[in-house]
């Protein structure tokens, strides 16, 4: 691919590996590395980050004044198996051997065991084990005491030798992988103050989704601390697409609540109606939002209206496609994972459903839920709420 702009004098560069992007046929590879140069692009500007950009085959080379916070933005880019912040020099065995023993030497002490990992793109001169065993030796000579062992080393050191020159490193600092954001389409996700449709929301933008949120809020038949929760959540996940506006709608749903009491709607019927019509609004939208699909955090059998039954009951909702991320997942996993990108919490506050019924049906009928909907009169609901509506926009984990 071509070269996106000229190199700087900096020897010290940030080195950054997309994983499946590199099996796409040709065409497919260069639109979506394209996009994940954009998505790069524009978390480094929003940064104050001046860089300029090189994408010989299989990388991406960023090069700039601060390599350390260059690579910890890029390192939340989705896209990205890994970065590591390299030192370039001429692709002779001296020029590697030479700032790889000066790498060492800053951070090798004995007794210390020690592996060095070298490959070639070019199958002249050296080969990757003969490359690795000189390299080696240099920095077992320079610093006595240590200890080489290939399987199980305290520190390893990297070798590379590519067309575009030669690299040293001896860190990968691991990014979330999967395709670029904003690649496969926009899509809007039912995000509340929970643990999992955070989760779901992540796991769509890994995937290439750009994700746009929607918040049904109950008012006071919601925690106090619900409408706040779900905020939050949508900030923490902004900075997850640095540089890019993340966007969430805010739907007032009393009066749906409202309803259901003063009609006596049968109580073990809430919850499936609840989600039918948050999917009715989130289809209503995703024509105004340009969105393709539903996105929720609903795990399979998790709770009474997960069940596969009143799962495809709640689906009928709309024709719009729902994805379901977590619908395999353990709550232990959900939870892990929510950890790991760092939208659990764990003092959650008032987060109560005080419209949820003691015994809530776990396998509804479509024609006792439709039943009720059209009593409810569920479409001058639906354009109730729905009219009533505000946008809450988050960007680099700050609420705009």
């Amino acid at each position: 691919m071509m070269i996106m702009a000229g190199r700087q004098q900096n020897p010290r560069i940030v080195m950054v590996r997309y994983g499946e992007l590199f099996l796409k046929s040709d065409p497919v590879k260069y639109h979506f590395i394209g996009i994940l140069l954009r998505n790069i692009r524009r978390a480094l500007e929003a940064a104050g980050h001046s860089c300029t950009f090189e994408s010989p085959r299989g990388r991406i080379f960023v090069a700039g004044k601060k390599p350390e916070e260059i690579a910890a933005i890029i390192s939340r880019v989705f896209g990205i198996v890994d970065v590591s912040i390299c030192t370039r020099v001429d692709s002779t065995p001296e020029a590697l051997r030479d700032a790889a023993v000066s790498l060492a030497l800053s951070r090798l002490h004995p007794p210390c065991r020690f592996a060095v990992r070298a490959k070639r793109q070019s199958k002249t001169g050296m080969n990757s084990q003969q490359l690795g065993e000189y390299v080696g030796s240099a920095i077992y000579d320079a610093i006595p005491g240590l200890s080489v062992d290939l399987s199980d080393p305290e520190y390893e050191l990297f070798v590379e030798v590519r067309d575009c020159g030669g690299l040293v490193y001896d860190a990968r600092i691991p990014a979330p992988g999967g395709l670029p954001w904003g690649s496969q389409g926009k899509v809007l996700g039912l995000l509340s103050s929970g643990i999992d449709s955070p989760v779901a929301s992540w796991l769509a933008m890994k995937r290439g989704c750009e994700v746009s949120h929607l918040h049904m809020d109950g008012g006071r038949w919601a925690g106090g601390d619900v409408r706040e929760t779900a905020i939050e959540n949508h900030r923490r996940l902004s900075l997850w697409c640095p540089g890019a506006d993340l966007q969430m709608i805010i739907a007032d749903t009393e009066p749906f609540y409202d309803r259901m009491q003063e009609l006596r709607i049968p109580a073990r019927l809430r919850c499936v109606l609840c989600k039918r019509f948050m999917l009715r609004a989130a289809g209503s939208l995703c024509g105004r939002e340009g969105a393709r699909a539903i996105l929720t955090g609903e795990n399979l059998g998790q709770v009474a209206s997960q069940t596969l039954a009143n799962l495809a009951v709640i689906s009928d909702a709309t024709p719009v496609p729902v994805l379901r991320p977590l619908i395999t997942y353990d709550k232990a996993e959900t939870v892990t994972l929510a950890r790991k990108i760092e939208t659990f919490v764990e003092k959650q506050g008032d987060l109560a459903c005080r419209a949820v019924p003691r015994m809530p049906a776990t396998a509804a009928t479509s024609l006792a839920v439709k039943e009720c909907e059209t009593t409810l009169g569920i479409d001058e609901l639906l354009d109730t709420v729905l009219s009533r509506v505000r946008y809450v926009t988050a960007r680099n984990g700050k609420i705009l």
